[in-house]
């Protein structure tokens, strides 16, 4: 299975990449100085577009990564469809995304390929929007394709935010059948990562069943963890179950947490 940080760096990789769009624009050569031009193999093109895009010259590096994804280059089409999910230089169209994602998922990965990062963002994107839906497309919610792609990612790839998203439909019974004991394995496996939100959750359940201590250091140390947006979420949580524990419960689950932290 893939460890966590393996991936990260992967993403972090993909995620520094620039975004591109297909649609047609004149050509032209793009650095005859450097020999770079539509002619040029889908790499070449590639790697002018991503240095284009980090100095700002984005219409060179939508050309650019335009020749390099019409040659097949896994990265460039990637970053098309993130530029139409984002609405990074083009208007934003979900259901082009979509489409793009789902062309990256169909074609499938190697083992160990250096495209693994695209393929399991592209299988997490398309994840999303069958939970989503798109509104005015073809595309309709459906979480049983969503549950099945994320199941695919966590147990293929040990992608901690799939383990994540596949424990909370698990725990509402959407797209399947309702599985609690499946969802705390799952939320423990993306816990053991780190993962602010699974620690959280999963101290949530279990508190709910009586777990009181545990449950409460479990929610403190995905709170001291999580980013902006998870804190949220994750202090209402926490403060609702601090509010119903007594003194001691809730001393002894705060020095619980700060080891947890450093365990993990």
């Amino acid at each position: 299975m893939l460890r966590r940080s393996r991936l990260c760096r992967l993403m972090g990789f993909v995620a520094s990449v620039a975004t591109v769009c297909i649609a047609a624009t004149p050509s032209r050569a793009f650095d005859p100085d450097a020999g770079v031009t539509r002619e040029s193999g889908p790499f070449d093109l590639f790697r002018f577009g991503f240095s284009a895009y980090k100095n700002g010259d984005k219409d060179d590096a939508v050309e650019a990564y335009r020749y390099a994804a019409e040659k097949g280059h896994p990265g460039a089409r990637w970053a098309l469809a993130n530029m139409y999910a984002y609405g990074d230089g083009v208007e934003e169209n979900d259901y082009e995304a979509f489409k793009i994602y789902n062309e990256i998922a169909r074609q499938g990965v190697e083992p160990g390929s250096e495209d693994l990062g695209y393929f399991v963002n592209a299988l997490m994107s398309l994840a999303g929007y069958y939970k989503r839906g798109i509104p005015g497309s073809p595309v309709a919610v459906d979480m049983v394709q969503a549950r099945q792609l994320y199941f695919h990612a966590a147990s293929a790839f040990g992608l901690a935010d799939a383990q994540f998203e596949l424990a909370r439909l698990m725990m509402d019974g959407l797209g399947g059948d309702d599985d609690v004991h499946q969802a705390k394995k799952w939320l423990n496996r993306a816990a053991q990562t780190g993962h602010a939100g699974a620690t959280a959750l999963l101290g949530h359940q279990l508190f709910t069943e009586g777990q009181v201590v545990r449950g409460l250091a479990y929610m403190t140390s995905g709170l001291e963890r999580a980013g902006d947006a998870e804190k949220i979420w994750i202090r209402t949580l926490q403060e609702q179950a601090f509010s119903i524990a007594d003194e001691n419960d809730r001393r002894t689950a705060i020095a619980l947490a700060q080891d947890l932290i450093a365990r993990q």
